[in-house]
């Protein structure tokens, strides 16, 4: 694991090493960090053999996302395409940032406590479930939060107990066609 300066988050600051055998749990890595605090940037170098054909592709020059992490950073020198080239790219990587979820404010909102044996799960993707015409969302909300919050009678007849949103999660500003933000 590799730790960053939040004034400098192109070279590590300290390099913490994980041993497999003290650091697993499953296929769950692991380690911990007296003292870090929220804001913290970090980041992954994995080191092992270089084997395309086995699907063994290693490379310690690179930074890699915590999949687990809760929150991600993207330098203002961010460059997909060097994760391409055979340098370093600790410059040019996004990295998470430990983030303190006992901030976030809920609004009055709590967990309904209702058995897992209890909930109905229905797994959706935002714009799939209300973009086309015939999911009778509004013109204005198809493909949108609004969207879905126009469903909700729809999901609770069907008996939908609990929604999943799919994906959610950091997108690459880079990812889009040219012109188009993502």
């Amino acid at each position: 694991m590799l730790l960053f300066d939040a004034e400098d988050d192109a070279r590590p600051s300290r390099v913490v090493p994980i041993d497999p055998a003290a650091n697993r749990t499953y296929h769950y890595w692991h380690v911990f960090v007296p003292g870090l605090r929220p804001g913290q940037i970090y980041g992954y170098r994995v080191h092992g053999p270089w084997d395309p054909a086995s699907g063994m592709r290693f490379d310690p020059a690179k930074v890699l996302l915590d999949p687990y992490g809760r929150a991600v950073v993207v330098p203002k020198s961010y460059n997909r395409d060097a994760a391409r080239l055979e340098t370093d790219d600790a410059a040019t990587a996004m990295k998470n940032v430990l983030a303190d979820v006992s901030t976030y404010d809920w609004e009055g909102d709590f967990p309904l406590q209702r058995p897992s044996a209890r909930t109905i799960i229905y797994e959706m993707h935002v714009r799939g479930f209300t973009r086309h015409r015939s999911s009778g969302v509004s013109e204005r909300a198809r493909g949108t939060y609004a969207g879905v919050i126009e469903k909700i009678p729809y999901l609770r007849e069907l008996g939908i107990t609990a929604v999943e949103l799919l994906p959610v999660f950091q997108f690459d500003p880079q990812d889009a066609p040219p012109g188009i933000v993502n």
